[in-house]
């Protein structure tokens, strides 16, 4: 976990250069929510002007409709270009590093080249950077939109309804806690089949790069053999990998269901009552499907950071390697040297 936080803030240091991007991003992400927040008000009250038979509010509706269309315009444009500044965020950052350890790698001792498989060399710079990326820009879309979700939705129901607030707020640890306690086992299995899968693409481009080495020696079949046992290896890190991470996402619905019946259940006893009116409780069920549908996202992206944490580590690695140690100052340069010893 210690590894996994510092390849977070690492992360976090080559995303601070575009902050104005991010800040800009999460300003959208709350304009987004808002106007996602404030549409099940106005059906609500779309649903109290048409109850009563012969007592349908035909104006008042129509300007429902129109402001509801205006909402609706807003949300699409705000999160079209909060999608454009994630992109150009994720592929900037994307790009830094895989600068940053190209350039690196010019600077490595011979030895460390001598010593490592090309292939793990290469599915680091490329393989890994590429889960990284996809990892960050799930992350950019969906994480913070789903948090100011979820914190906007508690906001709006406690103006509604402090009780009804009461019973989702208690029922949430339960969701938070299933989450965290599979994500923490998933991270070492995505790290384990991000290793394995640098070690089978080492193992193929050495192959094909000495494929007349291999034929001159006859080793095509222990070569065979070598790559069956890694890819055995891969296929079980992957199996579990996904088993583990694909168990949070039911496991969050389950319990975010529990929470919605609780919502529908406390808020037909509350309308009966006379405490609730039924454009108020159908707002209520609307913002109970809204405020545990981030936890459903939420859950799908974390699986993807600790898939792109453990990729974002190994490049870290690579970057972490001490250079070629340059020549002494004054040293003298070897001329004219012809061989002998």
């Amino acid at each position: 976990m210690k590894n996994n936080k510092s390849t977070f803030r690492r992360l976090l240091k080559l995303i601070e250069k575009y902050k104005f991007l991010v800040l800009l991003s999460l300003l959208l992400a709350v304009v987004v929510v808002a106007t996602q927040l404030y549409a099940p008000i106005l059906f609500g009250n779309a649903v109290d002007l048409a109850l009563g038979k012969g007592n349908v509010d035909i104006k008042g509706i129509v300007a429902i409709l129109v402001k509801t269309g205006i909402v609706i315009g807003i949300t699409a444009l705000a999160q079209w270009i909060m999608n454009v500044i994630n992109n150009r965020i994720t592929y900037r950052v994307v790009k830094d590093l895989r600068v940053q350890a190209f350039r690196h790698l010019q600077n490595l001792d011979i030895a460390y080249i001598d010593s490592h498989e090309h292939g793990d060399i290469v599915s680091r710079i490329i393989t890994d950077i590429d889960q990284l990326s996809d990892g960050l820009l799930m992350g950019f879309t969906q994480f913070f939109t789903g948090v100011i979700t979820i914190l906007g939705t508690l906001i709006f129901m406690f103006s509604v309804n402090v009780k009804i607030a009461l019973v989702v707020v208690l029922l949430t640890p339960l969701s938070l806690f299933v989450a965290s306690f599979i994500a923490k086992r998933t991270y070492s299995m995505f790290q384990k089949q991000s290793q394995t899968r640098g070690e089978i693409t080492s193992h193929i481009n050495e192959m094909v790069g000495n494929q007349k080495l291999v034929k001159a020696f006859s080793r095509e079949e222990a070569s065979e053999e070598k790559f069956d046992e890694i890819n055995e290896r891969l296929t079980n890190y992957s199996l579990k990998a996904s088993f583990f991470s694909s168990m949070v996402n039911p496991s969050t619905r389950l319990i975010n269901a529990i929470v919605y019946a609780g919502v529908g259940t406390f808020g037909a006893i509350s309308a009966i009552a006379g405490r609730l009116t039924v454009g108020q409780l159908s707002c209520f069920l609307s913002y109970a499907t809204q405020y545990t549908k981030p936890f459903n996202e939420i859950s799908g992206v974390v699986t993807e950071l600790q898939n792109a944490l453990a990729s974002a580590a190994r490049v870290f690695e690579l970057i972490d390697e001490k250079e070629q140690i340059p020549d002494c100052y004054g040293a003298k340069e070897l001329e004219k040297a012809d061989g002998s010893v």
